[in-house]
């Protein structure tokens, strides 16, 4: 999951005033019954009977546990899948193969054009005041550093307003920023920004702070961007222990020199594929609700939580309601997106490729932030939109998943179409220890649960049948 976002750990408070079904929307108590009619909170609840049927299979059922194994399989025969590589390309078309086995409709890959980035062999070590090996990772598009790599003195900052008061000390030193880590989304910063903000002062290379809460030693990798008109220099994170370490030497007064390595560069333009799938609907096709999530990963770890737990409970929720034979009025579409961690390419290509479809658009979703326990739905819409979810998750007490959140963010593949208006919605739920493993060597198939992959495969399938099912479209404003 590639974006600066805002974690947001409150849950709305669900409440009856006076028989008056209100709740707390940014800041404010919204009157629902200003904005829904009892026919129509009657006709979400006559829906309790189907979300039952959809949680009882998948959690005791038929289904249970096959979230978590098909995604099992899957990660162990594939590993990581990162953008530009021939392995994302097996792996969508082992899905693709998979989605027709399993009778969905329309299953298609639609061509993406994504530019290869290159890894290599990179290292980091530490030759004063002692000679230590530094675990690392080179960012998302650097550049690479000469064959001998480079060996320069370090200067150690804690943000980008010390940078500047000592700019005149960067020229030809390595900048390591080590911040103090506040949140994902107020911390990412550095990652993204560092390599421009040293190059500016002449720095010949940058180093970060892992952007991530906890660590065993562990480097974390992600994208990162050069700003124009500023030298390209090679930029790498490094564990947030050495950075701290590097921190404590420099405090002393002791000079810090480094030697970096790293063969980072692109490769050719290769074709990738966004992954396809319907349950076409049983009275208005055209209409589409869509679940999504990421089928591509970064170059380390197996890309088990970002993001084969979302494309999975996508994608099987979709199997499920095929298996049940629940086919709502509208259509229900999976996508798969491919290419997110490099810049979200392949939702930029779709969303060139059907700009003009999305008058049929009646709801987006996407789960990019982990599938831990679920709490509920996080989501973007207008007031009315807001009442209509407030009575969906009512359904989901079976799971204890009956809270509901409004906010400005709920994913990084479907924001281009929020930004249009599209109403949409993400997981609540508790995952706080996601960065932990976030773009690491830790995001493994041990961080999946089987339990929550099943709670969360429900809530997703639930909420896609209800809202492609309803007999008014779910409004925009």
């Amino acid at each position: 999951m590639e974006i600066i976002i805002t974690m947001t750990r409150i849950f709305l408070i669900l409440f009856l005033v006076d028989g008056l079904c209100s709740s707390f929307i940014n800041n404010e108590v919204l009157d629902c019954e200003n904005y829904i009619t009892k026919s129509l909170k009657q006709e979400i609840a006559s829906y309790q009977p189907i979300v039952d049927k959809i949680i009882n299979e998948t959690v005791n059922g038929c289904f249970k546990s096959s979230t978590y194994n098909e995604l099992a399989y899957f990660v162990d025969k594939f590993g990581y899948r990162f953008a530009g590589t021939d392995n994302l390309e097996n792996a969508i078309d082992y899905m693709l193969e998979k989605s027709k086995l399993k009778k969905l409709e329309n299953v298609h890959g639609e061509k993406v054009a994504v530019q290869a980035w290159i890894r290599g062999q990179e290292s980091a070590t530490l030759l004063q005041p002692r000679r230590q090996n530094l675990p690392m990772l080179g960012l998302g598009l650097s550049i690479g550093t000469p064959p001998e790599g480079i060996t320069a003195e370090v200067l150690v900052v804690t943000s980008f307003d010390e940078l500047e008061s000592r700019k005149s000390e960067a020229l030809g030193k390595i900048v390591l920023f080590v911040p103090e880590y506040i949140s994902y989304g107020k911390t990412v910063i550095y990652r993204s920004k560092a390599a421009s903000r040293a190059a500016k002062h002449g720095a010949v290379a940058a180093l970060i702070r892992s952007i991530t809460p906890f660590s065993i030693r562990t480097p974390h990798t992600g994208m990162q961007s050069y700003d124009a008109n500023v030298t390209k220099i090679p930029v790498a994170a490094l564990t947030v222990e050495d950075a701290h370490m590097l921190k404590r030497i420099s405090d002393r007064g002791q000079k810090v020199v480094v030697n970096l390595k790293m063969e980072a560069h692109f490769g050719d333009i290769k074709t990738s594929r966004n992954t396809i799938a319907e349950l076409r609907g049983s009275e208005k096709p055209e209409k589409i609700v869509i679940i999504s999530g990421h089928l591509d990963s970064w170059d380390v770890g197996q890309g088990a939580m970002d993001d084969g737990g979302g494309a999975f409970i996508s994608w099987n929720a979709l199997v499920m309601l095929k298996a049940l034979n629940l086919r709502p009025r509208r259509t229900i579409r999976t996508i798969l997106w491919t290419a997110e961690e490099v810049g979200y390419v392949g939702a930029k290509q779709y969303y060139k490729d059907h700009k003009n479809e999305t008058q049929n658009w009646n709801f987006i979703m996407e789960s990019d932030e982990g599938t831990f326990t679920p709490y509920g739905l996080n989501y973007v819409s207008g007031n009315r939109g807001a009442c209509i979810l407030e009575e969906v998750v009512k359904l989901f007490a079976p799971l204890n998943a009956t809270s509901s959140l409004r906010s400005d963010y709920v994913g990084s593949d479907i924001t281009l179409w929020l930004m249009d208006g599209i109403p949409g919605a993400s997981l609540l739920q508790r995952n706080e220890n996601y960065f932990w493993f976030h773009h690491s060597p830790g995001d493994t198939m041990d961080v999946e649960d089987p339990v929550s992959l099943d709670k969360n495969t429900a809530l997703w399938a639930a909420t896609a049948y209800i809202l492609a099912d309803l007999k008014e479209d779910f409004p925009r404003n």
